[in-house]
């Protein structure tokens, strides 16, 4: 049984490096899709180890009110914006499949499939990093990496009714720029 974060964190201010090295496994790969979005796959790494070097020396302010997770992102965030403040946006790779599903197995699908849905999501790519950095942050917590409302009020360090007037705006934009320019999206008006 996987020990609770809340536990690895307590260890970790006690001196277990291990503890805390159980912690940068479980989290590394959301912490560096959001640092990519970001500021896109070229900088992602050294976002992630920033992100977790902060973590460790700030354990000492996690209160723990919020998931370990929440407060992980949060600073993984705030280290991704300051870097996208400092240099200007490079483009975003489209995200690599992770899942298992017979559906998206390379094996499974025609090659003009696969073309296809690498055309789309590189037009969807292209469209999210038109957006705002607060707003494509928002899309991709909420919708990518499925975090909770509370979650993201959490890391973008903002109230929860914000969160949700700025996601929906952050849509209805997503949706307009996908419906403009872009003949395949099959989008209602």
């Amino acid at each position: 049984m996987d020990v609770p974060d809340g536990d690895l964190v307590d260890r970790a201010r006690g001196g277990d490096l291990s503890a805390f090295g159980e912690l940068v496994e479980r989290h590394a790969d959301v912490v560096f899709r959001v640092a990519a979005r970001v500021v896109g796959p070229d900088e992602a790494q050294d976002i992630s180890q920033d992100a977790f070097l902060r973590a460790f020396h700030r354990l000492s302010t996690f209160r723990g009110q919020a998931p370990f997770r929440a407060w992980l992102l949060q600073i993984a965030h705030n280290a991704a914006l300051n870097a996208l403040a400092r240099k200007r946006p490079e483009p975003v790779a489209p995200p690599e499949e992770h899942n298992g599903d017979a559906e998206t197995a390379p094996a499974d699908r025609e090659p003009a499939t696969m073309l296809e849905r690498s055309e789309r999501s590189q037009r969807l790519e292209g469209k999210l990093r038109m957006l705002r950095p607060t707003y494509r942050s928002l899309l991709v917590l909420r919708d990518l990496e499925g975090l909770s409302y509370e979650e993201i009020a959490e890391v973008l360090d903002m109230p929860l009714g914000s969160v949700k007037g700025r996601l929906h705006r952050a849509r209805g934009e997503l949706i307009e720029a996908l419906r403009n320019n872009a003949y395949d999206w099959e989008l209602p008006r």
